[in-house]
């Protein structure tokens, strides 16, 4: 009977901690016993750092439904803004009413330029960090294009491929400040010089520096693999980091790279490049150590599957599209430079419950950022978008 209830009482603590049982064992005595062999409890406090055109907008969209889905408190840009100061290198006193809640925030993934110490004071001691990269060479093309009318060494050159023939051109140090989308992108979003010297024993310190400070760095270029990484690591459900596609833009505004660019794109962002090599490495190192290659395949296909079934469910047109047929202009995302950032329709006959859901995997990131400002703090001005949003209450 002692036995019975001290079971009970542990199958009772386990759902009010988000206790989750991967595998069982089934034990033979007289009677099948199910023991857990490897339960983990699904991480809740977690530091998502937003590097620039890597996929990370899907990725913030992940985190703030797994916010909502576990009623946890964001940390979210103060007052007006859109991002945590950025390129300012962040201070804590960015978070809004980051003096009355401390360190009592459970998530973090709004763009800022990473302070560990600043970080600290806000996200609790026993946080989990990661970020993640991308190939240099693909997010060089579409950091152009993405930011063509705000970073002056872009605006003075005619296209990618002349811009690249000659950075030091158009690329001036003096203002370095409005250019960093314009080298080493990377580099400066984890905290550091993005036109530092390419010096190998500088690299290795920051490398070992980043290792120490995140405890996963993801791939976007390996996007589906990340985020069965990511369920193992922070032991969430499937659900948990199926996704749509965000903020990505139409294939006409791809522009194409010479192999002469592609080769010029690894000396001039020669930092983001062993940057991304570096953990590239890390990262199929980490896979085979925790899940095997098998078995990723298999989850791949589980995740793709479903996500499958949710654009059946939700999208009428099962794709994204262009800015020109978003009907609901609550759902279009922000438009930058030359791109045409795509975004979706949903179909008009969703109940109340798969409309929501439906509704919050394709929110674009500005409009879900002030959503969760205004839920969070509802005493405070909303932020003003210039954009319509789709709750008003």
């Amino acid at each position: 009977l002692i036995f019975f209830n001290l079971c009970l009482g542990l199958v009772f603590l386990s759902g009010f901690f988000h206790m989750k049982n991967k595998n069982y064992i089934i034990m033979k005595s007289h009677k099948p016993l199910l023991i857990p062999s490897t339960p983990c409890h699904a991480k809740t406090n977690v530091m998502f750092l937003k590097t620039h055109k890597t996929a990370s907008s899907t990725v913030l969209n992940i985190m703030f439904r797994f916010t909502e889905r576990y009623n946890l408190t964001v940390a979210l840009p103060a007052n007006q803004l859109v991002h945590l100061g950025y390129p300012k290198t962040f201070l804590a006193h960015f978070v809004e009413e980051f003096e009355a809640i401390g360190r009592n925030y459970n998530i973090m993934c709004n763009h800022l330029r990473f302070k560990l110490s600043e970080v600290e004071k806000v996200m609790a001691a026993n946080t989990f960090y990661f970020s993640i990269l991308r190939n240099p060479i693909p997010l060089m093309e579409s950091s152009y294009v993405y930011y063509k009318d705000h970073v002056p060494a872009f605006r003075n050159s005619k296209d990618v491929n002349e811009y690249l023939s000659s950075p030091m051109k158009y690329y001036h140090l003096a203002d370095h400040e409005r250019n960093i989308y314009a080298r080493n992108i990377m580099w400066f979003d984890f905290g550091y010089d993005n036109n530092a010297e390419d010096n190998k024993k500088y690299i290795q310190a920051v490398l070992k520096e980043i290792e120490q400070n995140f405890h996963l760095i993801l791939i976007a270029d390996y996007f589906d693999e990340s985020m069965i990484l990511l369920k193992h690591t922070l032991c969430w459900d499937l659900d948990d980091v199926v996704y749509f596609k965000l903020n990505s833009r139409s294939q006409e505004t791809v522009q194409t790279l010479t192999p002469e660019s592609k080769e010029r794109i690894k000396a001039w962002c020669s930092l983001d490049w062993k940057l991304y090599l570096h953990f590239n490495q890390s990262f199929w190192r980490r896979i085979e150590e925790t899940i095997g290659l098998e078995e990723l395949e298999k989850e791949v296909n589980r995740l793709r599957m479903r996500q499958k079934e949710l654009m059946e469910t939700c999208l009428s047109d099962k794709e994204a599209l262009g800015k020109d047929h978003i009907k609901n202009k609550a759902l279009l995302p922000f438009q930058s430079g030359a791109a045409n950032i795509l975004g979706y329709n949903l179909k008009q006959d969703l109940d109340n419950g798969t409309l929501r859901t439906c509704q919050k995997m394709v929110l674009p990131e500005l409009q879900y950022t002030s959503y969760l400002y205004a839920l969070q703090h509802p005493h405070k001005k909303r932020k003003q978008l210039g954009l319509p949003l789709l709750w008003t209450s």
